[in-house]
């Protein structure tokens, strides 16, 4: 008998011992309908957990433990709270020495844990420093962190980065709000143009076909450059000199004017003290101007050329 013929005869024997041991779809219908077959026969049965609160067990080890370890390595202590001074010099009873603590009352019961812990530290420092225990951290203590260099490098880089990308988000945002900002105030100068123009050629149409004589229409950007608060251009309504200017005047000192300086005014047309007649007509003493007086002549050209070689 080969292998293959055995492994044959093995598995048919198997599933025709299963097939007697299960039963069929119909044969579990009848006997559930016959009432043999019952939920709830195949529950797991789980035992309750019983739950063990030994307290004179749990004193036993406690007192064990303080029996065989020495209290450097418990450091163990029960006080009640340290008293407050700031009460006692008011003649005050603090709520923590009358017992009356309300659990519920969260600063209450903040400030009794604090005063509990000051006690402590004022009972434990005089017994360190019996048992020659620093308390202190010495001024040239060094201590290692837990975390390497390199891995607080990687989380400062990752900051940095986070931080980056954090100051990139607002500024595109802000430059967002400007560019809406500016279009909408491109957008309003646009319409109040357009209104102004349309305003204008209405008005010039007017004045063309007759219906009004005034050109009141001309002056309407200097109008609504007043009304707007819009600063005037350059050079225009200018009241004296700028700031810089003035500085520079009164540093440096005022030159005076240049130019212009020999130009009648007002007063100077109209000062008449030092003109003279007979100077300014060429008179002499004997009243008017006659063949034989003395006359100004200018020199030939001859003359003129000798005097400015002589110069």
């Amino acid at each position: 008998m080969t292998v293959e013929v055995a492994e044959e005869e093995a598995q048919m024997a198997y599933e025709s011992e299963e097939e007697d041991s299960e039963l069929s779809d119909e044969e579990l219908q009848e006997a559930f309908a016959k009432g043999i077959l019952k939920p709830g026969l195949n529950v797991v049965d789980v035992e309750p957990q019983q739950f063990i609160n030994n307290v004179e067990g749990l004193k036993q080890c406690l007192a064990d433990l303080r029996k065989t370890l020495p209290w450097v390595e418990r450091l163990d202590l029960t006080n009640l709270p340290a008293e407050d001074i700031v009460a006692k010099a008011e003649g005050k009873l603090p709520s923590a020495t009358s017992g009356e603590i309300n659990a519920e009352d969260d600063f209450q019961r903040e400030m009794y844990f604090y005063s509990q812990a000051q006690a402590t530290v004022l009972g434990a420092l005089p017994r360190l420093k019996k048992l020659n225990i620093a308390t202190k951290r010495p001024e040239d203590y060094f201590a290692e962190m837990a975390k390497s260099d390199q891995h607080m490098q990687k989380i400062r880089q990752k900051l940095i980065k986070k931080q980056t990308v954090m100051e990139k988000i607002e500024k595109a945002k802000k430059l967002r709000e400007q560019r809406k900002f500016g279009k909408k105030v491109q957008v309003e100068v646009i319409q109040r143009r357009q209104k102004e123009k349309k305003a204008m050629m209405t008005a010039v149409k007017k004045y063309q076909k007759g219906m009004t004589d005034k050109l009141d229409f001309l002056d309407g950007d200097q109008k609504n450059a007043k009304g707007s608060g819009q600063a005037p251009k350059k050079g225009m309504n200018k009241k004296g000199p700028n700031a810089k200017r003035k500085y520079k005047d009164q540093k440096f000192g005022f030159g005076g004017k240049k130019s212009g300086t020999k130009w009648n005014t007002k007063e100077s047309h109209n000062d008449v003290s030092g003109f003279r007649a007979k100077v300014a007509h060429g008179k002499g003493k004997g009243g008017k101007k006659g063949k034989g007086a003395k006359q100004n002549k200018r020199p030939g050209k001859s003359v003129r050329k000798k005097m400015k070689g002589r110069s």
